[in-house]
């Protein structure tokens, strides 16, 4: 393995620990505000607005999941874990519905932090998937089971 793969690859599993870390972190604070501390916030609400902060809860949840799933697949492949009973590491983020802008403006303070924490992070890591899938395309399958295999020992 030359040197510049195995630095781009010890650099691309610390950027995806940082990322785990963060996204753990930003998961654990959005499941405490959207089901503890969110109630008064909620209770202000029309009922228009309640839906669509229901709706942006699930879809907050349902970004993080997506990186977080990532995530650990990717770490899993950085450790030779890859194979059975773990997501395939060539697997892409999952996604997400898009959130409007218009329906932000009617939410609290609170929540459009979160919200917006959490599509930067889920664009993040989709910019980092992309770039892993271009850097993959230009792998050839040989080079990269050597790769696997020097990791191994």
């Amino acid at each position: 393995m030359d040197a510049d793969t195995t630095t781009e690859t010890e650099i691309t599993a610390k950027v995806i620990d940082s990322l785990y870390v963060e996204a753990m972190v930003l998961a654990d604070d959005a499941r405490a505000y959207f089901d503890n501390f969110s109630r008064e916030e909620r209770e202000g609400l029309g009922p228009v607005s309640r839906v669509a902060f229901s709706c942006e809860a699930l879809k907050v949840t349902t970004r993080l999941m997506h990186v977080i799933a990532w995530l650990l697949a990717r770490k899993a492949h950085f450790n030779g874990e890859s194979g059975q009973g773990f997501p395939n590491a060539s697997d892409g983020l999952g996604v997400v519905a898009h959130t409007d802008d218009l329906t932000l403006t009617t939410l609290p303070t609170s929540a459009r932090s979160r919200i917006a924490a959490s599509i930067d992070l889920y664009d993040r890591v989709l910019r980092l998937d992309g770039r892993l899938r271009e850097v993959r395309a230009n792998v050839s399958p040989a080079r990269d089971l050597m790769q696997q295999l020097a990791r191994s020992f």
